[in-house]
């Protein structure tokens, strides 16, 4: 797939409603006729058009914000997720992401989540529950072209392991950003591996690159995506 980097980036309070769930949060408005994307109506999955070029799974695309100061629970996290968009082929994709704002010009606490339709970036999914992620920490100014070329490869089917990738979660922080790759199964060693090795590939990590991975079941234990990592250093 072809990247766009000369597509015009639309600023998040100027996108129509078509893309509103990238409303921030430090607006100062009140956000009431938000609803959990749970509670709405089912939505049919999208095919791809004619002429287009099908992907061989549908993706959807979140995001989310949070609030300076405010403690996250399950709960908080879920009704925080706003979907921008469920796609099919190529050429949606790229319809969506033409329109959003780029990783490394988000602020604040902000991230993006592409997962598999029917999968919500949530420990606590029945398809991410006995799994774990590949965590890739990055310095400031790294965040859109490393998030590009993850999704792109793993819209491409490039990680070659089946189902077992889940999706991936760009992370935005103050003082730092974190990619990380989602994957079914933390106890398959063996396809964990072949993640890992195909990840250092495609963002084209150097040799020595400090690697972490975390299973949902500990970061369910200590309520933390990033805390008490194991490191792996190759």
């Amino acid at each position: 797939m072809k990247s766009e980097t000369g597509s015009t980036l639309i600023n998040i309070e100027t996108m129509n409603n078509k893309f509103d769930a990238l409303k921030t949060e430090d607006s100062g408005e009140e956000d009431n006729d938000q609803r959990n994307e749970a509670e709405d109506p089912p939505r049919p999955s999208p095919k791809p058009g004619p002429g287009e070029h099908p992907l061989q799974f549908n993706y959807s695309l979140w995001f989310s914000r949070k609030a300076p100061g405010k403690h996250s629970t399950a709960t908080s996290y879920d009704q925080n997720l706003k979907l921008v968009g469920t796609f099919a082929s190529v050429e949606q994709f790229w319809k969506y992401y033409a329109h959003i704002v780029r990783p490394s010009d988000l602020t604040g606490h902000s991230d993006y989540h592409l997962f598999k339709e029917g999968i919500r970036p949530m420990w606590e999914d029945s398809a991410n529950n006995k799994g774990g992620k590949w965590i890739v920490r990055l310095k400031k100014g790294l965040a859109s072209r490393c998030w590009e070329n993850l999704i792109l490869a793993m819209l491409g089917e490039q990680f070659m392991v089946g189902e077992e990738i889940c999706g991936a979660v760009i992370s935005i922080r103050y003082q730092e950003d974190i990619l990380s790759l989602w994957n079914r199964t933390a106890s398959d060693q063996q396809t964990t591996s072949r993640i890992r090795d195909t990840l250092k590939r495609v963002l084209n990590l150097p040799p020595n690159t400090i690697m972490e991975y975390k299973t949902h079941n500990d970061s369910i234990k200590d309520n933390s995506s990033f805390r008490n990592t194991d490191i792996f250093m190759r």
